[in-house]
């Protein structure tokens, strides 16, 4: 037995599952989870000493890699100032006037522990902004685990929801609406029925939880269109896309502008972090100024902040989001030139520094029914074939996959080279 095994075995004991986060168990793609001891750049050590190229990366955060030694140097100088004050500090405060005063159309910022709870406050806030109840979503786009947004399509009425987790209240579950991506008329339909009732329309402008579901932009110009004719906000969940696909993230690739936007990942280098910002005229609707309470013991943690910013500020100083999709643009072009010589029925996407493997498709991928059959199975030969050759890849077929700045093109050419040997076995047996 393993010391990863053996690790797991008292994780079952005490820890439901063995794991403190669902897909870290591997069960999307059989066999027990590793447990990892270290980070550095673009790879991971495991408890047995194995080191593997990692192109999970925390699922986003480390842009720049793991543990990048300038962002290590900030943090050892703030952790020997303080751990967290639960008082008022300046390094939240530097974080918060760099990223206004690059982002043109956040006027103000207000920091929490999570993209969930980041998400769940912009929500709340939402509703206190425009005095409606309801809440529209969409099938294929993942917001963290806040009650009213752990939901599916229902009965297959136009926006009918139905829980998708055990424990909600069915009540709450009634207030969100949920369209189809990739469906002008789905969200038409919507508004026709219950417009005057919808606070506010939550999408992933980059949905990155189900695949990477690259969305049309005449797609999101819609439903600007159709929220903004009801009186509803426009809310932006990029707690993934966020300073990952540029500095502006989605929203500014797209020239479409929301009225709110959460953030993560990123913006903590690494620590727990989350945030939720917009025009001041909304988020003084947030207490102390406004009625909307939201608080937190360890929000805007000093370490935190001082990750965030180091990182934004190398990135921004380095170009890094023009090079690291030049870099993301190479790889996968080198992977999908290999697929169609080898004639395997796979294919990669990319946007930004973010890519997904996955089934060969005759068309782009934009909705969860867009999604082959057959995808788990094939990735479950991949990921354990990548894993034999020394690669880490999300254990999950519906993961992203991240490159950082410690992904060097070098690096990059030796997987390509790997992944020729693992699909040589999974699709020719050899």
């Amino acid at each position: 037995m393993s010391l990863s095994q053996e690790y797991f075995q008292r994780a079952l004991k005490v820890i439901p599952g063995g794991v403190h986060s669902p897909v870290r168990a591997f069960k999307s793609v059989g066999g027990q989870p590793l447990f990892f001891r270290s980070a550095t750049g673009a790879y991971l050590e495991s408890v047995e000493g194995k080191k593997y190229l990692d192109f999970c990366q925390s699922f986003g955060p480390h842009l720049l890699g793991h543990r990048d030694e300038e962002i290590a140097q900030a943090v050892h100088e703030t952790v020997d100032l303080a751990w967290s004050f639960g008082a008022c500090e300046p390094y939240s405060l530097e974080l918060a006037e760099w990223i206004v005063e690059k982002i043109p159309w956040i006027e103000n910022i207000r920091f929490v522990n999570s993209g969930t709870e980041a998400v769940m406050s912009a929500l709340r806030l939402a509703r206190a902004a425009t005095g409606r109840s309801k809440i529209l979503k969409f099938e294929g786009c993942y917001h963290g685990h806040v009650d009213a947004l752990l939901v599916k399509s229902g009965s297959g009425l136009a926006g009918v929801s139905a829980a998708d987790s055990a424990g909600l209240d069915p009540l709450q579950v009634q207030q969100t609406l949920v369209a189809s991506l990739d469906d002008e008329n789905s969200v038409e339909q919507i508004f026709n029925q219950h417009g005057s009732d919808i606070a506010v329309v939550i999408i992933e402008p980059l949905p990155a939880n189900f695949g990477l579901l690259v969305q049309r932009e005449t797609f999101l110009q819609k439903i600007f269109s159709i929220a903004k004719k009801n009186g509803s906000l426009i809310l932006f969940d990029e707690v993934i896309s966020g300073f990952r696909v540029g500095l502006g993230g989605m929203a500014e690739r797209l020239n479409l502008i929301p009225d709110l936007v959460t953030y993560g990942k990123v913006i903590g280098g690494g620590f727990p972090v989350g945030a939720y910002a917009g025009k001041k005229s909304l988020m003084d609707f947030v207490a102390p100024v406004g009625p909307v309470y939201q608080a937190g013991t360890l929000s805007a943690n000093p370490v935190g902040m001082v990750a965030g910013l180091t990182t934004l500020k190398k990135a921004h100083r380095l170009n890094l989001f023009t090079d690291l999709e030049n870099r993301t643009n190479r790889f996968i072009t080198q992977i999908n030139q290999l697929c169609e010589a080898k004639n395997w029925p796979l294919q990669a996407i990319s946007m930004g520094s973010l890519f997904w493997l996955h089934d060969k498709t005759s068309s782009t991928i934009r909705a969860l029914k867009d999604i082959p059959s057959s995808q788990s199975k094939t990735f479950k030969a991949i990921f354990h074939g990548c894993l034999e050759q020394g690669i880490y890849l999300a254990p999950s077929g519906f993961e992203v996959g991240f490159i950082s700045a410690a992904h060097t093109t070098d690096l990059l050419d030796q997987v390509v080279q790997k992944l020729e040997s693992v699909g040589q076995k999974i699709f020719h047996g050899k």
